[in-house]
C-alpha cells in the first residue's frame, strides 16, 4: 500500500476501536462463568412484603457469588481502566507498526495488537454486564499512543521493542495490582484480567527476545507518570 493508503487504513482502524464495532477472533475467557437464568420463584408471602425496600440500603451485602451495587462500581471503574489500556495498546502498536523498518519486527506489533483486540472485546462486554461504559476521554488516549508508537518506532527496532517491553512490564503490574483490587466474588472480571496478563507477559518475553532494548531509568520513570495520569482520570471518566 502507499503511504496515503497505510494512513487511511490506520484512520479507519481509529473509527472502529473507539466506536466499539471491532469483534474478537477468541471467546471471552469469562463465557463459560456466566451464570444460568435465575429459576422463577412464586412468592407465598403477603403482597404487602413482596418488593418491600431493603432496610439495610443498596449496597447491602448481596449473596454468595452476587456483587453488590458498590462493587460493581467499584469493579467497572477498574474494568473501564483496564478498557482504556486496551485502547492505548491498540494505538501504540499500530503506530510502532507502521514505521517500523524491518518486515519481521512489524508483524511482533502487528501480531499483539490481534490479541490486544480481544482484550478489547472482552472488556467492553464486562463493561456491558456491569452497567457501565468506557471512558469518555478514549480519544485523546487513542491519539497520544499513536503518536508515541511513532516516536517510538523512529528512533530504531531496538528501541522500538523495547519500549513495548517496558509497557507491557508496566501493564503487568497493573494488572496484577487490578486482581487484589476487583472484588473477591466478581470471577467474570477475574478471569479477563487472567488471561490478559498471561499474554501481555508473553508479548514483553517476545519484544525482549527480539532484541528490544532496555529504557532509561528516566524514560521509565515518565511511563509510569503518564500512566498513572491515565488510570488515575479514567476510574471516573
Amino acid at each position: 500500500m502507499s503511504p496515503l493508503d497505510r494512513l487511511l487504513a490506520e484512520a479507519d482502524r481509529a473509527l472502529r476501536v473507539l466506536s466499539g464495532s471491532t469483534s474478537g477472533t477468541r471467546p471471552n475467557p469469562a463465557t463459560a462463568l456466566r451464570k444460568p437464568a435465575a429459576p422463577v420463584v412464586v412468592a407465598t408471602e403477603p403482597l404487602a412484603v413482596v418488593g418491600a425496600p431493603d432496610p439495610a440500603g443498596t449496597d447491602a451485602a448481596a449473596p454468595s457469588g452476587e456483587l453488590t451495587p458498590a462493587d460493581m462500581r467499584h469493579a467497572a471503574g477498574l474494568m473501564r481502566v483496564n478498557h482504556v489500556g486496551e485502547v492505548c495498546a491498540q494505538a501504540l502498536y499500530r503506530g510502532q507498526a507502521l514505521v517500523s523498518r524491518h518486515p519481521s519486527t512489524r508483524a511482533i506489533f502487528l501480531a499483539a495488537a490481534v490479541e490486544e483486540t480481544d482484550h478489547l472485546t472482552w472488556l467492553a462486554d464486562r463493561l456491558k454486564e456491569l452497567k457501565s461504559r468506557p471512558s469518555f476521554l478514549n480519544p485523546l488516549w487513542y491519539a497520544g499512543a499513536f503518536g508515541l508508537g511513532v516516536l517510538a518506532g523512529r528512533a530504531g527496532d531496538a528501541v522500538n521493542l523495547g519500549f513495548m517491553a517496558e509497557t507491557e512490564k508496566q501493564v503487568e503490574q497493573h494488572l496484577d495490582g487490578h486482581l487484589q483490587k476487583l472484588p473477591v466474588n466478581d470471577v467474570r472480571s477475574r478471569a479477563i484480567v487472567t488471561q490478559m496478563c498471561e499474554e501481555e507477559r508473553h508479548h514483553r518475553e517476545t519484544a525482549q527476545h527480539a532484541g528490544g532494548r532496555p529504557l532509561p531509568p528516566l524514560a521509565r520513570a515518565a511511563m509510569r507518570a503518564g500512566s498513572k495520569v491515565m488510570t488515575t482520570t479514567s476510574y471516573y471518566i
